[in-house]
């Protein structure tokens, strides 16, 4: 039931450098649209607010008002622009790098949500955490996550276990010779996605799906 305009990537992020400065308010009629392009909109300029705010309660003010309308990023493309530059930058306290109690909690519930999206940007979010070297939470959602039956969470687990990777291979290799005979195949592959061939056959071989 999305209405797309067609309007480009690019394009939209022209745009929303332009009004930048947009009120919360503003941006509650654009993320309410039912037309993807005008909540793509909303998401990158609440994006880059939050991005150049320094004041704590500015920061506060945007990711609650993510956390209440998330209802409206209901697409892949919406969580990804959107759950790591937000959710995770305001759960991941750079000071002293961890993520709070509570921090975890709401991680936690939203994986454990009926809801694939907010399934999916529990996940994205720690994308801000691999960034930073941060990996537990990752690895927490992925156990959580491991039998998930929708193809775009496992595409998403899968894809940050191969983030971790590509900065301590070690990690992600010791989850996988863990889990690797329970994950499905699509969760699999791309985890391994930059894996020697042989590497590669190895673990597939341990799946015991072929979904």
């Amino acid at each position: 039931g999305d209405i797309l305009l067609g309007v480009t990537v690019p394009n939209t992020r022209v745009v929303a450098n332009a009004f930048k400065d947009l009120s919360l308010q503003e941006i509650q009629t654009l993320l309410s649209s039912k037309i993807h392009e005008e909540r793509l909109l909303a998401l990158l300029i609440i994006s880059g607010q939050m991005n150049r705010a320094k004041d704590p309660s500015a920061r506060e003010e945007i990711f609650r008002f993510y956390l209440k309308n998330r209802q409206h990023v209901n697409n892949w493309d919406l969580v990804d622009t959107s759950a790591e530059n937000i959710m995770g930058a305001h759960l991941f306290h750079e000071k002293k790098p961890h993520v709070s109690r509570e921090g975890k909690q709401l991680l936690r519930k939203l994986a454990l949500s009926k809801s694939i999206w907010d399934r999916r940007i529990a996940v994205l979010a720690t994308f801000h955490f691999i960034r930073r070297g941060h990996f537990a939470e990752t690895i927490s959602l992925a156990r959580i996550l491991l039998n998930d039956e929708h193809d775009l969470i496992r595409k998403a687990v899968g894809w940050m276990l191969r983030e971790i990777g590509k900065r301590e291979l070690k990690i992600e290799e010791a989850f996988l010779n863990r889990y690797a005979h329970q994950m499905p195949r699509t969760m699999l592959r791309y985890a391994i996605e930059r894996f020697s061939a042989q590497k590669r056959a190895k673990y597939l071989l341990q799946t015991s799906k072929n979904s």
